[in-house]
């Protein structure tokens, strides 16, 4: 899976390589992450003939379920920075006809205010620069029409060999984090993708009724309410 930087955008990582990261995140995922799609969508609220926007669609997967959820009477719009990811998820997706794809980062949404009906961001907001987050939840908060809802995940390991080889993983290689602190002692990889840090930041853009559950083995989520 190869991750590029792109700092001069303020656009955050970007993975470039579809078929790489569907690999590695069927592995990540123990071989369920169509079981996972089918749990977010669940989760996510959608309806037939809503209208939907996946922000860091990626290559397309989860899009392509919640299209099926919703039908032909609603639609389904992706999101992503990066293009190679966005020729992919176009591909894979013709033969549905509810679904487009936008080449932008989740903190300059290309869609109109009040435009859908159900949000989703998933394993996305640790690869936003720290500082450009408020914005991105404030994208979506203002493309959600009111009473619209949001659900937002990301990597939340269960039980203990699986943080702990998460924490293996970062230490090993030497990387940064995505909030570009150092893995090491003080610096732990599994609290810098725990989606439930986003708590504040949901409440203070306005959204209400913050739930957090968790998807087993790997995923943690966050659903909110844009008030009616």
């Amino acid at each position: 899976m190869t991750e590029t930087r792109n700092p001069a955008d303020e656009v955050g990582i970007l993975i470039t390589r579809p078929r790489s990261y569907l690999i590695f995140r069927s592995v990540f995922t123990l071989g369920r992450s169509a079981s996972l799609n089918r749990k977010l969508t669940a989760l996510s609220g959608v309806q037939a003939g809503d209208r939907v926007a996946d922000i860091g669609c990626g290559p397309g997967d989860l899009v392509r379920r919640l299209a099926e959820r919703t039908g032909s009477g609603g639609s389904v719009t992706g999101v992503d920075p990066a293009p190679e990811m966005v020729r992919y998820a176009s591909a894979h997706s013709r033969h549905l006809g509810n679904c487009a794809f936008e080449l932008a980062p989740a903190q300059t949404l290309p869609l109109l205010d009040s435009s859908v009906d159900v949000v989703t961001c998933t394993f996305v907001m640790h690869h936003i620069p720290e500082a450009q987050r408020p914005a991105a939840v404030a994208h979506m908060f203002r493309v959600l029409r009111p009473g619209g809802r949001l659900l937002l995940a990301d990597t939340h390991p269960h039980g203990r060999i699986l943080p702990a080889v998460l924490r293996a993983m970062g230490r090993s290689a030497g990387r940064k984090t995505h909030d570009h602190a150092a893995i090491g002692p003080d610096a732990d990889p599994v609290a810098a993708l725990d989606i439930r840090r986003y708590r504040e930041l949901l409440a203070q853009t306005g959204f209400r009724d913050i739930e957090f559950s968790a998807v087993r083995p790997v995923t943690g989520v966050l659903r909110a309410v844009k008030p009616g």
